[in-house]
């Protein structure tokens, strides 16, 4: 990016605030705690061609916030001869590790887990008395990973975007970098799955387009950069939006392609914010007529409330990043959102149904 792109773009940041009143009637979206709705989450995996030892990972709902998301039972069937719930050590991320006998002719598994979850909105002009977070937790969301550095490029970038806007508090830092990210990252149609979420690569390139796992991890880097503590959730959307944005909400029952990476940031008095810069350009892509300019009423409604709140439609499984997968020799993931499966010690693309398939749907029930 230039340096005059670069001055223009967060000078632009000052008239955006105002924007938000323009709404007009209709283009509503204002999440706000309230009932709370139910999902059983069900996940199948069959392995086609059989062959050596067959083993899959499917991540599980394990992010504890009793305030927006709650975590019921989890089962599973199958034919799999071994099958354990493992925990990540440093993140706390759930994983379901099922094995099959070598030469097992139709290697499946389903696993159902049963979540709740509703809306957030935190008024960030009313601090309060959020929960303290340690110096271990503070540690893990402030430092690097292998694809969000907090040093290099990235540093650099995140310290031209808070001295353009002139901001001191970890909440004006905060919302400076959302409004940056917003303003200059685009959607990309054609991005495998979520994205790879490779921070100072979209940096060095100056090409700042992806999905949710690139645009949420941009924000993260820069956050975390700037000295504030950040994390991404990896998750899916399960229910449709209930303010009528086809493109924030499942489609259908059939949640297979329905994965979504959403932020968050921790600000003293506040605790962990959900921010979603991510969805704002999902919106300007996608949301009818499509293609949206960022002052339509659609995306301003969005944007406004992006910073501070989301919609209890998505269902968080982690905030890992570098996961092992146990009982696999391959390389680290940079996350783990979707599921996973090796054949013969052949890793198998989970983007690449022909090879690899599975399926995930959501049905709403009453209770947890």
């Amino acid at each position: 990016m230039q340096r005059r792109e670069f001055l223009k773009s967060t000078a632009a940041l000052t008239m955006a605030v105002a924007l938000p009143g323009t709404a007009r009637a209709g283009a509503v979206f204002a999440p706000e705690p309230g009932a709370w709705r139910a999902v059983d989450l069900a996940t199948k995996i069959t392995i086609e061609k059989p062959d050596g030892k067959m083993q899959a990972w499917i991540p599980l709902p394990s992010v504890t916030a009793s305030e927006w998301i709650r975590n019921g039972e989890t089962t599973w069937t199958g034919n799999a001869v071994k099958v354990e719930r493992v925990r990540d050590p440093e993140y706390g991320a759930e994983i379901l590790h099922a094995v099959w006998k070598d030469g097992e002719s139709a290697p499946a598994i389903e696993v159902i887990s049963r979540v709740a979850m509703r809306d957030r909105d935190i008024d960030l002009s009313k601090p309060g008395k959020a929960r303290f977070l340690s110096g271990a937790e503070r540690k893990l969301n402030l430092e690097g990973t292998d694809l969000i550095p907090v040093d290099g490029i990235v540093k650099q970038t995140s310290d031209k975007i808070i001295a353009a806007a002139h901001a001191n508090s970890d909440i004006e830092k905060a919302r400076a970098i959302y409004n940056w990210v917003v303003e200059n990252t685009v959607r990309v149609a054609a991005t495998r799955g979520c994205g790879i979420g490779d921070v100072a690569a979209m940096l060095k390139s100056g090409n700042l387009g992806g999905k949710c796992a690139d645009i949420n991890a941009l924000y993260v880097g820069l956050t975390r950069a700037a000295g504030v503590p950040a994390r991404d959730l990896y998750g899916i959307r399960v229910i449709p939006s209930r303010f009528g944005y086809k493109s924030l909400g499942a489609g259908s029952a059939n949640v297979t392609n329905a994965q979504h990476c959403r932020s968050e940031v921790f600000l003293e008095g506040f605790g962990w914010v959900p921010v979603d810069p991510a969805d704002v350009r999902k919106v300007m892509l996608e949301e009818p007529p499509r293609n949206l300019p960022i002052n339509d009423p659609k995306v301003v409604a969005v944007r406004k409330a992006l910073f501070g709140a989301w919609e209890g439609n998505w269902v968080a499984y982690n905030t890992a990043h570098d996961v092992a997968l146990p009982g696999s020799t391959h390389p680290k993931l940079g996350f783990l959102m979707y599921p996973q499966a090796e054949r013969a010690s052949l890793m198998l693309d989970c983007h690449d149904p022909d090879n690899f398939k599975y399926g995930i749907t959501a049905k709403e029930v009453k209770s947890i």
